[in-house]
């Protein structure tokens, strides 16, 4: 009995011991399957230290403002009478819109003008208000060697008039006071108790010496309005009224820069170059604004005809023509895109934007 026992007991170990597959001569035990590797993602490429994201342009939009030859807006225009190209390349029209459209705007206003110009300017600044509709959002800023943001975007007319009240000229001097010529506010340490913004103590003038950042004010713009809206449904647009003089050691950002910012966010710079003498080289930079991003320049020096120009360029900037296409059959790889719009119709002048950039500015 006792070797019954012993023997069932061996069998049963060796049962147990047995492994529950057969294994074949010279293989290896199967093995767990490695987790997949992660999927790699495109490094972001660096320039300057800052990361630049590339985002796939799928729609450019491109407002458009059309004239007959005696400067009067032309509004009975239809898709079809429209052709677009990009980098010679013709495109297909998508989208078409021609209805008045609202705005976003930032008022841009020079905070040192020589004395009579101030003068001229202060007078006529309240007729922006006339030109603007309810629907319209605008926010006043001012600029000299540094950029001076006011309260921020308002729809209500009533805001924007006090606003600009406050940002009236002090012509009481040809050289600016320490906050520049349209802050004359009562102030403590050089704060406004009025509530507008602090002054900085190293503005001053220099005799003979151009020292202010123009460059730089105009990015702050665009700043200020990335975000307002998409392109289809707001008119993203800059007033800049200004001498056109521009201290270039006084700006952090090139030309080009802020040229690159302005396309790359669908924003359009209209310039009015106040001055008495017209088509002076001071006035180039204005000009170039206004040309590369689809926009107008004007020229004024006496109070009446600000005031008329006020309300020219909002309507113009209202009523502007847009379009859209998807690209095809031009280098994707491409930074920078050249834009060139036609209209079929004889004798019309086309107003828009010279090309896009496929990437935004660095982040």
């Amino acid at each position: 009995m006792n070797s019954l026992r012993q023997l069932a007991a061996a069998v049963c170990a060796i049962l147990l011991a047995a492994p529950c597959a057969p294994r074949v001569a010279g293989q290896d035990p199967p093995q767990k399957p490695a987790a997949p590797p992660p999927a790699q993602q495109p490094a972001p490429s660096a320039k300057g230290g800052q990361v630049v994201i590339k985002v796939p342009v799928t729609e450019v939009v491109i407002p458009v403002t059309v004239k007959d030859h005696g400067g009067r807006l032309v509004p009975d225009l239809n898709q079809g009478d429209f052709r677009v190209f990009e980098d010679k390349v013709e495109q297909r029209i998508r989208y078409f819109r021609a209805e008045a459209t609202p705005l976003s705007v930032v008022i841009l206003l020079d905070n040192d003008l020589k004395q009579k110009d101030s003068e001229e300017v202060s007078k006529s600044i309240d007729a922006i208000v006339a030109g603007l509709s309810p629907s319209d959002e605008s926010f006043v800023c001012r600029f000299d060697q540094f950029f001076h943001p006011g309260k921020g975007f308002t729809t209500d007319q009533d805001k924007l008039l006090t606003e600009l009240k406050r940002t009236r000229l002090d012509t009481e001097s040809d050289a600016p006071s320490p906050g520049g010529p349209f802050q004359n506010t009562p102030q403590i340490n050089g704060q406004s108790v009025t509530g507008g913004p602090s002054i900085a103590g190293s503005t001053k003038a220099i005799k003979g010496q151009v020292n202010k950042a123009l460059d730089d004010a105009v990015f702050n713009a665009a700043e200020l309005l990335r975000e307002r809206g998409s392109s289809r449904d707001r008119r993203r647009i800059i007033f800049l009224i200004s001498d056109g003089r521009n201290g270039s050691k006084y700006n952090t950002n090139s030309y080009d820069t802020t040229v690159k910012q302005l396309l790359s966010n669908g924003i359009t710079v209209y310039s009015l170059a106040v001055g008495s003498v017209y088509f002076d080289r001071k006035f180039s930079r204005l000009v170039d604004y206004a040309h590369a991003t689809g926009g107008e320049v004007y020229f004024a020096a006496k109070r009446q005809t600000m005031e008329e120009l006020y309300s020219r360029v909002t309507e113009e900037a209202r009523h502007q023509y847009l379009l859209a296409y998807s690209p095809a059959g031009t280098d994707r790889g491409a930074e920078y895109h050249s834009i060139e719009v036609r209209v079929e119709r004889e004798g019309l002048t086309v107003v828009a934007r010279e090309g896009y950039y496929a990437s935004g500015v660095p982040r």
